[in-house]
């Protein structure tokens, strides 16, 4: 059995503090790195652990810089 969580786009806004047009503009820019979701009836799914590995990611970098 698979231990996959998804969160919607507006979890993913709420989590971040962020509106709709800077999610699209994060999921839509390769420099951000930012995890795509998967698209179900044109909803958004963002796969949390892919979120946690993106965060982790950035920490990492800004400790470095």
């Amino acid at each position: 059995m698979s231990n996959t969580t998804y969160i919607t786009g507006p979890q993913v806004m709420a989590r971040y503090n962020i509106s709709e047009m800077t999610l699209y503009r994060w999921v839509n820019d390769p420099k951000m790195s930012f995890p795509q979701p998967i698209k179900i009836n044109r909803r958004r799914f963002f796969l949390e652990a892919e979120l946690t590995a993106w965060e982790r990611s950035r920490a990492a970098g800004k400790a470095v810089a």
